[in-house]
């Protein structure tokens, strides 16, 4: 038999269905309009939820305030609370994160932000530092949040605090990663920190050797993720054997892989080669370096991303910073 039923009408019909429930021992819940505050089907119920104003176009007849409802009825039997989260949808949105690091005495800062937003499926392809749209306000605003987030949870170690970006420039809280992040190189060229290493000392019990006000941000950097897949083929994992691997030789170019030639990538793990970064005076030239080095990265054996990376580097709304975590999927003709 049914637990619960929520009334879907108003009126006499749904007197008649909640004297049925009665007694075959069925929680009702009424949804009613503001004009409806005092009818009897409200007064009779287990539980009512308003569901809006008094035209039936605002409410009853508005599927969505229906299943807002349902959904509360649904809360409450679950988790025995009826309290229901609701997300802000944000449009063209971009991902932000603010690196931290945070010692045993209470001492915790940040170390700028990162741009994640150029994603497929969820998963980040390239990172920078700065973000082409945060300005120094806004920068120093997310950085005081992420510290005080930190700060509130008694947070021990290096961490990143994530965050969603509208277009208009509210940010909103996403999730906290405790540990040290893929993209991490990006913030150190920005900053000249070491992060692993400043994570072992606070790990043995020392404090942090600078405060904020020691930290600079200088130039610009970008990271993309190499990964053993085939992007014409919907980015199908590619297994196999690296035949031929050479790193590039630029200039202001760092390479963070475990590859070697005669290498065998695992069918078991995730298919990410190496993460190939490039730091420079501005982001123009940050992205010129980085397809130079694409050019003269050569990993032979399976099907890769730099082909594809190539093209999202030379791709107008990259090059003018005009992307969100949608792009790739949505607008991108490239592939």
């Amino acid at each position: 038999m049914l637990k619960t039923v929520l009334i879907a009408n108003r009126g006499e019909i749904a007197v008649r269905i909640i004297h049925a429930c009665r007694r075959l021992g069925i929680r009702t819940v009424a949804v009613y309009s503001e004009a409806d505050r005092e009818s009897l089907h409200v007064k009779l119920a287990d539980r009512a939820i308003c569901i809006g104003p008094a035209k039936s176009k605002d409410s009853y007849l508005k599927i969505v305030n229906i299943v807002s409802a349902a959904e509360i009825s649904e809360a409450g039997s679950a988790f025995g609370d009826n309290a229901v989260y609701l997300e802000k949808f944000i449009a063209r949105a971009r991902h932000v994160e603010i690196q931290v690091l945070a010692d045993a005495h209470g001492n915790v800062v940040h170390l700028g932000e990162r741009d994640c937003s150029m994603q497929r499926r969820h998963q980040k392809l390239i990172e920078e530092s700065p973000s082409p749209a945060v300005d120094p306000d806004l920068r120093r605003r997310m950085g005081e949040a992420a510290v005080r987030a930190a700060k509130a949870v008694g947070y021990v170690n290096a961490g990143t605090v994530e965050f969603i970006l509208s277009e208009t420039g509210e940010f909103y809280f996403m999730e906290m990663n405790t540990r040290i992040q893929v993209e991490h190189p990006v913030t150190e060229m920005v900053t000249g920190i070491d992060l692993v290493e400043q994570q072992l000392r606070i790990a043995s019990g020392g404090p942090l050797p600078f405060s904020q006000d020691d930290i600079t941000f200088n130039g610009h950097a970008i990271e993309c993720r190499l990964n053993a897949e085939d992007p014409d083929k919907g980015f199908r994992p590619c297994p196999g054997t690296i035949s031929r691997f050479m790193p590039p030789w630029s200039n202001g170019c760092r390479l963070d892989t475990h590859l070697y030639t005669g290498y065998k990538i695992p069918v078991h793990y995730d298919s990410l080669l190496a993460k190939l970064i490039v730091h420079k005076e501005n982001r123009q030239e940050a992205i010129e370096a980085m397809l130079r080095a694409l050019e003269e990265c050569v990993i032979e054996g399976v099907s890769t991303t730099i082909p594809f990376h190539r093209k999202l580097l030379t791709d107008a709304a990259f090059s003018e910073g005009r992307v969100h975590t949608k792009y790739v999927e949505e607008e991108f003709t490239g592939r």
